[in-house]
């Protein structure tokens, strides 16, 4: 255990401690959600992950997603590892440069106790949400986190045990509603700590 490890493990307990550290958790996207959702998780504790994206930072991603203006131009999985590994030098990341496809949806998460979905198009957010919804895995999903104020109608939803939707369900990303950290952040907050009470709570992961 390192010191980032050992004053976590003394601030929630050895056992939540050792139930986050067994999880694995899948992260389709490395932009504003899955950026700053993965953050979140390893501060929180959480060490094995798999995060998939297959797309470059740009200066327009700055306002939002955890990254940094030295990385503009840069593959996002490589740099968010690189982030990660700032916080805890230890995590396990598997980083996968590609997208997720009708081909590989149903597998390239296939070894992860969690799946976060982090995607910009509506289309593939419901192709990763039916290819796990019946699985035993935890799926948590954003619908609706564009424009700013109105941040309580940011709310999440349950759509069985396990399986959460994270958003206002409205708000869609345009010219009048573009997409900014304070909502955006609000719904990583939320999914990771949807992933966080899960794991806690879910006997499943620490046997």
């Amino acid at each position: 255990m390192n010191d980032f490890e050992r004053a976590l493990a003394e601030r929630i307990g050895p056992a939540r401690f050792g139930k986050v550290q067994k999880a694995r958790v899948g992260i389709a996207g490395a932009g504003g959600l899955g950026s700053n959702c993965a953050n979140l998780l390893v501060r929180s504790g959480f060490k094995r992950f798999k995060i998939v994206d297959f797309d470059v930072i740009e200066w327009t991603n700055l306002n939002r997603q955890f990254y940094f203006a030295d990385q503009v131009g840069q593959k996002k999985i490589v740099s968010l590892r690189n982030n990660l590994l700032r916080i805890n030098p230890d995590i396990d990341i598997e980083i996968v440069d590609q997208s997720i496809t009708e081909e590989n949806v149903a597998i390239i998460f296939s070894g992860c106790d969690i799946v976060v979905e982090a995607l910009d198009n509506p289309g593939s957010k419901k192709m990763l949400a039916e290819a796990y919804f019946n699985s035993n895995k935890l799926l948590v999903c954003a619908s609706g986190m564009a424009g700013w104020g109105n941040s309580d109608d940011i709310r999440i939803k349950k759509i069985k045990d396990n399986f959460f939707l994270v958003g206002d369900m409205a708000a869609e990303t345009g010219p009048e509603s573009p997409p900014m950290a304070p909502r955006v952040n609000i719904v990583a907050a939320k999914e990771a700590d949807i992933v966080l009470s899960y794991v806690l709570d879910c006997l499943k992961l620490c046997q």
